[in-house]
């Protein structure tokens, strides 16, 4: 599985790159912010929010501290999606969050 620390994914969005990043904590983890520009699919959604991804783009997933978007990545890859996972989740976030 890919991963990338939160000083690589935050350096990515000052750079300006285009980003598909993918939020899969609970409503009341992400009420205490959230990447900007980051989706919000709680992991329990996301099988029944494929329809919604991009076979064709690649995601970065993010959780509080990394077990859970490890599972989502897991579970992505075997749907066929290309994904990296965000290490240590936003505990290890550094930059702007809205």
């Amino acid at each position: 599985m890919n991963t990338i620390t939160a000083k690589e994914l935050e350096e990515k969005l000052m750079n300006k790159e285009v980003l598909n990043i993918i939020d899969v904590r609970e409503d009341v983890e992400v009420a205490m912010g959230i990447i900007p520009g980051a989706k919000h699919i709680p992991l329990g959604d996301l099988p029944y929010s494929l329809e919604e991804l991009d076979k064709d783009k690649h995601y970065y997933m993010v959780c509080q501290s990394g077990g859970r978007s490890s599972s989502a990545c897991e579970f992505l890859l075997e749907e066929g999606f290309d994904v990296t996972n965000m290490n240590g989740g936003m505990m290890a976030w550094q930059g702007e969050i809205e």
